[in-house]
């Protein structure tokens, strides 16, 4: 009996796809997007340097305890993201993303949002805009949301082995580091792209 994780890699993802697609969804282009959050703080990410071989390099580590969310989504096939920086995860924090993105859906379009499977994800007082239909993740399986990707590129290339001054600070790195991810449409293709979410 095949599981979801590999119901979503073969070719019955379009499948699941048109079971819970709204009627008014139907005939409409498709965009699949994928969706998750990232904590970026105080107690940041350390990561690899270039350095002489034999030296020991030094990496500033901060102790202190503010931090703020990335909240990210990405089309892969538009080349286009869709973000927010905010203080909390909650369905709230959620509800403002939907909105982002489905300002952010082609005009006409459909986007089906994969997301995993935290609270505030689906949550029943989630309020989702008419041009987005949820598609959870199969539990344990992070590897399926190339959002993850996102999150490693931008820590790799813009958010380890710093210390932030100030909360502001944060906020200021966070939304640099996000443009700086979603002004490069070959980028997000690159990293966000899966051959198994064809629909059709």
């Amino acid at each position: 009996m095949p599981t979801q994780r590999h119901r979503l890699r073969s070719k019955n993802f379009a499948s699941i796809v048109a079971d819970i697609l709204p009627e008014q969804a139907k005939g409409k282009p498709l965009e699949v997007w994928f969706q998750d959050e990232a904590r970026v703080g105080q107690q940041g990410t350390l990561t690899r340097i270039w350095a002489r071989r034999g030296s020991r390099t030094r990496a500033p580590r901060d102790s202190r305890y503010k931090w703020s969310y990335i909240f990210g989504a990405a089309c892969p096939a538009r080349g286009t993201a869709a973000g927010l920086i905010l203080p909390y995860v909650n369905t709230e924090a959620m509800g403002l993303h939907l909105d982002e993105i489905a300002k952010a859906v082609a005009p006409g379009a459909h986007a089906l949002l994969i997301a995993d499977g935290a609270g505030w994800h689906f949550a029943k007082a989630l309020e989702v805009p008419d041009n987005i239909t949820l598609l959870k993740l199969p539990p344990y399986a992070p590897e399926l949301n190339p959002m993850g990707n996102v999150w490693a590129y931008l820590r790799a290339n813009k958010l380890a082995n710093s210390v932030f001054d100030s909360y502001a600070d944060i906020l200021n790195k966070c939304q640099d580091a996000w443009n700086f991810f979603a002004n490069d449409p070959d980028c997000i293709t690159s990293i966000t792209s899966r051959n198994w979410i064809t629909v059709s």
